[in-house]
């Protein structure tokens, strides 16, 4: 998506949505980094002062970008989580399949805003505080295998961090590791194949729906 060209007028009462929806366009494509308020402002043609009016500092503007892509992230999870499977057993493998692969493909597509959900800087908190929706849909994922009966319950305690740990190690690996050169297909079949071997850690031997 291009970077706005700097607006002179906004919506009164808009400025709050102005400086979230310009602030995105900045970090889609420059990651933390390109959030400047002063650069954020520019583009929206008000003066930095009228952004503080919204935002304590840039770390509040930062904390509610992030919030608001770790929301569109876990949008891109749900659509990844649709199944065809009848069982419950089955619909619960394919959630959780579903959950990891909608996170890897999400940080594939918008690497910028990924860097900025999970890598921005120290101390930068959800507003509201709460975890970020990501790992909610994770935690209701791995709590669907032990209602189905297919993850015995002594197995769940901590299992979201092997989880998330995998699938976000992958999409580093890449953007910005070995991974990074390979043609996309390739790419998409060995996420694959990291989310079903997490998967069969977890429950056993078991099929997932592909």
């Amino acid at each position: 998506m291009p970077v706005s060209e700097p607006r002179t007028s906004y919506h009164h009462g808009d400025l709050r949505a102005a400086l979230i929806a310009t602030s995105l366009d900045l970090t889609r494509a420059g990651g933390p980094d390109a959030l400047r308020v002063r650069e954020v402002t520019r583009h929206i043609g008000v003066s930095p002062n009228a952004a503080y009016r919204h935002f304590a500092n840039h770390r509040a503007l930062l904390a509610a970008v992030a919030a608001d892509i770790q929301d569109r992230m876990a949008q891109s999870m749900r659509e990844k989580m649709t199944t065809r499977a009848r069982d419950a057993a089955g619909r619960a493998v394919s959630g959780l399949r579903g959950v990891g692969l909608g996170y890897v493909r999400f940080a594939l597509d918008e690497p910028g805003w990924f860097q900025l959900a999970f890598f921005g800087p120290e101390g930068v908190a959800r507003p509201g505080g709460g975890i970020p929706p990501p790992l909610v849909l994770l935690h209701e994922a791995l709590d669907g295998l032990v209602e189905a009966g297919v993850l015995a319950p002594e197995r769940r305690a901590g299992a979201e961090w092997s989880c998330w740990s995998t699938v976000h190690g992958f999409a580093e690996l890449a953007i910005h590791g070995p991974l990074r050169d390979q043609a996309p297909e390739d790419v998409r079949s060995l996420a694959e194949r990291a989310v079903d071997d997490i998967i069969v850690g977890l429950i056993g031997a078991q099929s997932s729906e592909r």
